[in-house]
Formats: structure tokens, C-alpha cells, sequence
């Protein structure tokens, strides 16, 4: 009688969840990125939101909800309604979170569910124009001799963490400079006032192409076709540089399963669009293989990443300042 009982409860739910993903969304959906508006993921949800509109017939809006090392916004995901009504688009940064915060606001692999993972890009080591150094090889000879200033837009970033893998990768020392955001700190390389910085394709192309920066390395396995000149880290010393900058979309844990299928079917959709395909490649930026973008490919990312960057920041000593 037991098992009678439960099997139609069970039944009762899934109905309850089909019914939820036949009716949604019934109202407009916030995708929530933790950054100011205008940085590559906040672009991303941008380009992606106008598409679930199309599809479902209701207003995907971004929200950009900035503070706290991104863990504000991360805490209003979390506690909202598992409806499918708020998402949230974040970068590698969230992976790196977990080690290096004491505490969050939130448990990262118990309170999300992985809808998709989005896109990545390789970063660019970017240097002062007035460098000495033409070549990788000869930027590592002069850090080896020098102990270079090295900015990033904040404790977790991308830019932060990757500055690290580099010092410990090629034995070499540098100063950290923290800035708030990617705009002061290029604003200060161009001015000769700090010597290096880590960034997305997308926020430097133009500067080395255009002679105002040098571009050193890119951290993949190969050159960019948008900076043919740049070596590859992974070619010139191996795979321990291989770094990828990348995007996933989350839902808060309990939103039902056909909803989050709905939702991976959607974005997938946009995502193989060639108008947004043809976007990214002018930046750098590229999709993931189909098996990664499923949720459960995106749930085995995500893991993997948060302890690659754990490893990273335990390594390291790396703290973040208290929330």
C-alpha cells in the first residue's frame, strides 16, 4: 500500500512539473549577472536574452546586480523561487568562489542547477607598449629578472587568478595590482603605469592590433586567428596555462526538470544561431561541444572547475577580502 501511495505521489509531482513547463514562463524572466553592465558577461546574457524572448513569448530581462566578489547576486539566485522565472549567467569566477571565500551565502553545487554551459574564450597576457620584451619567451626572461606589475580587475577574477598560474607555472615574481574593473586597468597600462594584465580577446584586440598595447600569449592550445602574431601558452610551455574564460547559466536547485529542459533547448537554439555564432568569432569567443552543454555536462564542468581553481587558490594562499 506503501509503495502504491508513493508512486502516485511521485506521479502527481511530475504532472505538477509537466503542467509548470507547459504554461511557462507566465511572466517575465530576469537572468541575473553579478557585473556592471557592459563586460563580456554581461554581452553574453545580451546576446542570448533577446533570443529566449523570441521563443517563449515573454520579456527575458538582464539584471545586473554587482558587489560582493559576485556573491550578492549569487545569494538572491539561490533564495529565489525555483520556478524558472530568475537565472543567473556567471563566469569561471563562481568556481573559484567556493575556495576562496571562508564562507558564502550559499552552497555553489547544492543551491544551483546547471541549465547550460554557454561559451568561453581564451585570455591574452597584455603588456605596456614601452616593454622591452617583443616575444613570450623574452617577457619571461625579463619577468625572471624583474619583478613585474601585474594588474587585474578584482580578488577571484579571471585576470586575478590567471596572474597566479602564471607566476607559478614559470617561476616568476610579480606585484598584484588590484583595480575595479577591466576600464581603469587598461586605462593605466596604455599610460605606462603598470606592465601587464590579463584580459578576454574582446577587450584588447583592438589596442594591439592597433599598436597602443603588445600582445604576449594567448592561454590555448593554439594561436588566435584575431592575433596571428600572439604565441600560444600551451605551445611555448605547456598545458598548465591552458586557460579558458567561460559562461554558464544556472537556475535555483529545485526548478522543475522540464523547465530546465525547456530552457537548454532554447539556448541551445540561440547558441547555434549564425548570427550570434558569427558574433562570437569575431571576438575570440566560441560554443562548447554539444555533450557540454547538456545540464548534466554542465553540472560535470562546473565540479571539475572548482577543483582545478580550488587547487589553484589553495596553492597560492589566495584570500578574498570578507563580504
Amino acid at each position: 500500500m506503501g509503495r502504491l501511495v508513493l508512486a502516485a505521489a511521485l506521479a502527481a509531482l511530475a504532472s505538477i512539473a509537466t503542467a509548470q513547463a507547459q504554461t511557462y514562463p507566465s511572466r517575465p524572466v530576469t537572468i541575473i549577472v553579478p557585473y556592471p553592465a557592459g563586460g563580456p558577461t554581461d554581452l553574453t546574457a545580451r546576446q542570448v536574452a533577446p533570443k529566449l524572448s523570441a521563443k517563449f513569448g515573454q520579456n527575458f530581462i538582464v539584471e545586473n546586480v554587482s558587489g560582493g566578489g559576485t556573491n550578492i547576486a549569487g545569494q538572491r539566485v539561490a533564495r529565489a523561487a525555483p520556478d524558472g522565472h530568475t537565472l543567473f549567467i556567471h563566469n569561471l569566477q563562481i568556481s573559484a568562489n567556493v575556495s576562496l571565500y571562508k564562507t558564502l551565502p550559499f552552497d555553489t553545487e547544492k543551491d544551483f542547477v546547471p541549465i547550460t554551459m554557454l561559451n568561453s574564450n581564451p585570455l591574452v597576457l597584455t603588456g605596456r607598449k614601452t616593454l622591452a620584451a617583443n616575444t613570450l619567451p623574452e617577457l619571461v626572461a625579463w619577468m625572471k629578472a624583474t619583478r613585474a606589475k601585474m594588474a587585474h580587475p578584482g580578488t577571484g577574477s579571471s585576470g586575478h587568478l590567471a596572474t597566479f598560474l602564471l607566476a607559478q607555472a614559470l617561476d616568476v615574481n610579480v606585484d598584484h595590482i588590484p583595480y575595479r574593473g577591466a576600464a581603469p586597468m587598461l586605462t593605466d597600462t596604455l599610460g605606462g603605469h603598470v606592465d601587464l594584465f590579463f584580459a578576454t580577446p574582446q577587450q584588447v584586440v583592438g589596442p594591439i592590433t592597433g599598436g597602443q598595447l603588445k600582445g604576449f600569449g594567448v592561454t590555448q592550445k593554439d594561436t588566435s586567428p584575431l592575433l596571428p602574431g600572439v604565441a600560444s601558452f600551451v605551445q611555448t610551455y605547456g598545458p598548465k596555462l591552458e586557460i579558458q574564460f567561460w559562461h554558464i547559466m544556472l537556475a535555483p536547485t529545485g526548478t522543475p526538470r522540464p523547465i530546465v529542459d525547456a530552457l537548454n533547448a532554447a539556448v541551445q537554439e540561440a547558441i547555434d544561431d549564425p548570427a550570434i555564432r558569427e558574433a562570437w568569432a569575431k571576438t575570440g569567443v566560441g560554443a562548447y561541444p554539444k555533450e557540454q552543454r547538456t545540464p548534466e555536462g554542465a553540472a560535470a564542468y562546473l565540479k571539475g572547475q572548482i577543483a582545478h581553481w580550488g587547487q589553484v587558490v589553495r596553492d597560492n594562499k589566495i584570500e578574498a577580502p570578507s563580504n
